[in-house]
């Protein structure tokens, strides 16, 4: 039987049947393995875009699937196929997406928020959203495409490289995925994060990992660079202190990330941007080839994906996820299995 869970505004999740969408031509009707629950997941969760969801919404899109059923002109995939979905529709006519940035469209639907989402045990969506997995890269580390696919996208626009000394500032889950980007790519990483437990989980990762209270955070980078500064710093926290401390971080011409989504307006060092030459990125999302790539990297085993999954639970238990996301505490990244 066909389930899903029902965000109903208030913090509330209801649980019940789930439809069972027929694809229409141009696409495809999954059936979801897992699903992760993810920090717009929460925001949704917490009534931050209550103005912009239609209720009762189905969240989720960090998911993994086996195609179920396909809709006319649809041959590129078949019945059983594993999948993931890269959830953007963009709308082909904006200035964006005339430039070749359809990933960022004035008018971008966002799968799972604008629309309904993979909470559920079967997903109708567009075929051209869809990124075929090897068959060897399990559905369960499927589910960590997307958001691997974002931290791709973040390094990719970086122009991060071998040598690097990188800063990044936030150790959840998007951030402790741009670190193990960086440090694939062979840079130096240093990650900054608050929360002792997942301070203590990157240094198991084999990544420097620091709690900023505890430490001068630009005294130690200093010191680790001889004065000169980080070539990059990821600024992936959010928070007020991130975007004070980014630039005092930064060498001489370097780059600050923003990866980030600030709630409020945050307070910048200008002077320093001025006085530095500094630069500011901003990262959104991601592009097609961040998703090929993504795919690719979790194929070849070398990222420790198991280590970022904190628990899977059953769909039921999505109310208690977010509830257990909001204390904090000994939490990376819960999947949903459906």
């Amino acid at each position: 039987m066909a389930q899903a869970a029902y965000y109903e505004g208030n913090r509330r999740i209801r649980h019940g049947a789930g439809e069972l969408v027929e694809p229409a031509s141009g696409e495809a009707r999954l059936k979801i393995s897992h699903c992760g629950i993810c920090g717009t997941d929460l925001h949704i969760f917490h009534g931050a875009m209550d103005a912009r969801v239609r209720m009762p919404l189905v969240m989720g899109h960090e998911m993994s699937a086996t195609v179920h059923k396909v809709g006319s002109g649809v041959a590129d995939f078949a019945v059983g196929d594993k999948v993931v979905v890269m959830p953007l529709a963009p709308c082909g006519d904006c200035p964006a997406c005339a430039a070749g940035h359809s990933h960022i469209c004035h008018n971008l639907n966002f799968l799972g928020i604008d629309t309904p989402g993979a909470f559920q045990s079967y997903w109708t969506v567009p075929a051209y959203t869809l990124h075929r997995m090897p068959d060897h890269l399990s559905l369960k580390h499927g589910a960590l495409i997307e958001p691997l696919a974002v931290a791709v996208h973040d390094a990719r626009l970086s122009g991060v490289k071998a040598g690097d000394q990188v800063v990044v500032l936030g150790g959840g889950p998007i951030g402790m995925l741009v670190a193990l980007v960086a440090r694939a790519a062979g840079a130096e990483v240093l990650v900054s994060e608050i929360n002792p437990y997942r301070v203590d989980l990157a240094n198991r990762l084999g990544l420097d990992a620091v709690n900023p209270t505890e430490v001068d955070l630009t005294k130690l980078v200093m010191q680790r660079t001889k004065g000169a500064g980080a070539d990059i710093v990821f600024e992936v926290s959010g928070s007020q202190a991130g975007a004070s401390v980014m630039t005092e971080l930064l060498r001489t011409r370097g780059l600050a990330v923003v990866v980030a989504i600030f709630a409020q307006q945050p307070k910048i060092d200008l002077f320093r941007f001025f006085w530095r030459e500094l630069r500011m990125q901003g990262v959104r999302v991601y592009e097609s080839e961040d998703f090929s790539a993504a795919i690719e990297l979790a194929a070849q085993g070398t990222l420790p994906l198991d280590e970022l999954i904190t628990d899977i639970r059953p769909l039921q238990a999505l109310q208690s996820g977010f509830e257990d996301m909001d204390k904090g505490g000994q939490v990376m990244k819960i999947l949903l299995e459906l």
